[in-house]
């Protein structure tokens, strides 16, 4: 399935927070959103889950308005990992990834045989198989992340859209979900910060500043330094990476001299 955003716009109280956002994410590929705080990028993929309504525009999933889906037709195709996503319930990890085939179950259903090994399959692929018998309020920040990702793996969905993903994980771990990502063949939208895992891991780039796109390209095409001192207000120095041959940032503070150069 592919996903598009088609001139989004977000205005709450007067404030324009989004402003017509149009961005595709063609099928299979991975597009990362990046911007600084207060840009955009979380109000736009509440777009996309659905717990915000635009102001004008829409979001398409397979040339379908999402707007015209029912809310169980959204999550079977669609799973979300929102910066919020946590339990304030002492549900065991176990319990909280099942949730995740809510969406393709009725009632009180169970499990299906072939359910349970979903989970344990995502459980495992995420390392929280050992902590399936801990309740989610006895783990950190990071355990909790990697279960909350699990539960959307077990949905099943053919687009996941994810804020922040790699938050709290320790380097192994956002180096193996970003992997993860790269061979599912899903259609993933990933807001990141870190400019380094968006180069390696991203097929596609879009930049948000002040609500609106600044830029979209390759990761190569983007991730410039005038572009990066326009939009961050910080001063790289860019080279490839040895080995992938994208593009690996080197950040420097703004010298003196060049802050009163802006001036």
């Amino acid at each position: 399935m592919d996903l598009r955003l088609d001139g989004v716009s977000v205005d709450i109280n007067g404030k324009l927070l989004v402003d017509s956002l149009s961005l595709d994410v063609p099928r299979g590929q991975i597009v990362g959103l990046v911007g600084p705080n207060g840009s955009g990028k979380s109000t736009a993929l509440r777009c996309i889950y659905r717990s915000l309504r635009p102001s004008r525009g829409a979001v398409w999933i397979d040339g379908q308005n999402m707007r015209s889906l029912s809310l169980r037709a959204n999550a079977q195709s669609l799973a979300a990992l929102t910066q919020e996503a946590t339990s304030d319930l002492d549900f065991t990890v176990a319990e909280i990834v099942a949730l995740g085939r809510a969406p393709h179950l009725r009632g009180n259903e169970r499990l299906s045989q072939r359910e349970e090994r979903l989970c344990l399959e995502a459980m495992e692929q995420m390392d929280v198989l050992h902590l399936a018998g801990r309740g989610m309020l006895s783990l950190s920040g990071g355990e909790r992340q990697r279960v909350m990702i699990a539960r959307a793996l077990v949905q099943e969905p053919k687009v996941l859209v994810l804020d922040e993903p790699t938050n709290h994980l320790d380097m192994r771990h956002q180096i193996e979900l970003l992997s993860l990502l790269r061979r599912s063949g899903l259609t993933v939208l990933v807001v990141l910060h870190d400019l380094n895992l968006a180069a390696a891991s991203c097929d596609w780039i879009g930049v948000l500043s002040d609500g609106a796109l600044h830029c979209a390209g390759t990761p190569r095409e983007i991730l410039t330094a005038p572009m990066i001192r326009e939009v961050f207000g910080i001063d790289v120095s860019i080279v490839d990476h040895p080995l992938s041959g994208q593009p690996q940032l080197f950040y420097t503070l703004p010298t003196q001299q060049s802050q009163e150069h802006t001036q």
